[in-house]
C-alpha cells in the first residue's frame, strides 16, 4: 500500500483511538474538567499535527520554509496595531449582530449575554487558557493559512482564495463577521511574508485578549463591551463609531497590504507544483 493511502488511514485510526481514549478517561476519572481539556488537546494537537504533517510531506514542504524567525521582529508593532484594530471591529460587529438578533429572538440574546460561572479549578483555567491562547492559534494557522488558503488560492485565484478560506474560518467561530475579517488580515500577512509565524502572532495576541475578557474581566473595555441587554442600547453610539472607524481602517489596510501582492504570489506558492 502506498504512503498516500496509509496516511489518511492512520489519521482515521488516530481519530478513533483519541475518541475512545477520551471516553475511557471520562469513565475512569469522572472528571468533566479533565475531559474538557482532553477534548481541546485532541482538537488542537492530535488531529491537526498528523494532518498538516501528511500534506507538508506530500508536497515536499519543510517546516522552516513556512515558519521562521528571520525578519519577524519588524512585524511585531504592525501586528499589535492590527490586533487592536481587528479586536475593535470584532467587539463592535458583535454588538450589531446582537442588536439585529434582538428583534428576532430576544431570549437567545439574553442567553448569550448571561454570564456563565467559571470553574474554581485554577489548573483547568490555566490549561484551557494556554491551549486557547497559544496552541490553538498555531494549529489553526497551519491548517487554515498553511494548507486551506494555499489550496484555494491555487484553485480559484488570489482574492477568491483569500475570501473562501476566510469564509470557512468564520463558519467555525461564533462571531462570524469578526472571524472573517480577522482571517482576511491573517491571510494577507502570510501571503505577504511567506511566514506563518506572523499570522500566528496576530492570532495569539487576539486570543490572549479574548481569554482575558472571558476569564478575568468580561467588561473590558467597559465603555464598549456589551454584557447585558441594556448595554445594547446605552452603548450604541460608541459601538457604532468604533464599527465604522475600524471597518474603514481595516479596508484601507487590506487594500494597502494587497497592493502588488497578487503579482508576486508565485514567490509564496511553495505548495504548488
Amino acid at each position: 500500500m502506498s504512503e498516500e493511502k496509509k496516511s489518511p488511514s492512520m489519521f482515521g485510526w488516530m481519530l478513533g483511538a483519541s475518541i475512545v481514549s477520551i471516553f475511557i478517561l471520562l469513565q475512569v476519572t469522572q472528571n468533566v474538567l479533565l475531559f474538557g481539556v482532553a477534548i481541546l488537546l485532541v482538537f488542537y494537537i492530535v488531529l491537526p499535527v498528523p494532518f498538516v504533517r501528511y500534506h507538508f510531506k506530500k508536497r515536499g514542504v519543510k517546516l522552516d520554509q513556512v515558519f521562521f524567525f528571520r525578519g519577524t521582529a519588524r512585524w511585531l508593532l504592525p501586528v499589535l496595531g492590527l490586533t487592536m484594530l481587528v479586536t475593535s471591529f470584532s467587539v463592535s460587529i458583535y454588538w450589531l449582530q446582537l442588536r439585529g438578533l434582538m428583534s428576532i429572538s430576544p431570549i437567545a440574546v439574553d442567553s448569550v449575554l448571561t454570564p456563565q460561572p467559571l470553574p474554581d479549578a485554577v489548573w483547568y483555567l490555566a490549561a484551557t487558557g494556554f491551549i486557547l491562547a497559544v496552541i490553538a492559534p498555531i494549529a489553526e494557522e497551519f491548517v487554515f493559512r498553511g494548507l486551506i488558503l494555499n489550496w484555494l488560492v491555487e484553485g480559484f485565484g488570489f482574492w477568491k482564495g483569500v475570501g473562501l478560506s476566510s469564509l470557512i474560518f468564520g463558519i467555525f467561530h461564533i462571531n462570524f463577521f469578526g472571524a472573517f475579517m480577522f482571517a482576511v488580515v491573517a491571510s494577507l500577512l502570510y501571503l505577504k511574508t511567506g511566514n506563518l509565524l506572523v499570522p500566528i502572532l496576530l492570532h495569539i495576541f487576539n486570543n490572549v485578549i479574548a481569554i482575558y475578557q472571558s476569564f478575568v474581566n468580561p467588561y473590558f473595555p467597559q465603555w464598549l463591551m456589551v454584557t447585558s441587554i441594556n448595554d445594547l442600547y446605552t452603548k450604541s453610539v460608541p459601538n457604532l463609531i468604533v464599527l465604522i472607524t475600524s471597518l474603514a481602517l481595516l479596508l484601507f489596510v487590506i487594500l494597502r497590504m494587497s497592493q502588488g501582492l497578487e503579482n508576486k504570489i508565485e514567490e509564496n506558492r511553495i505548495f504548488w507544483e
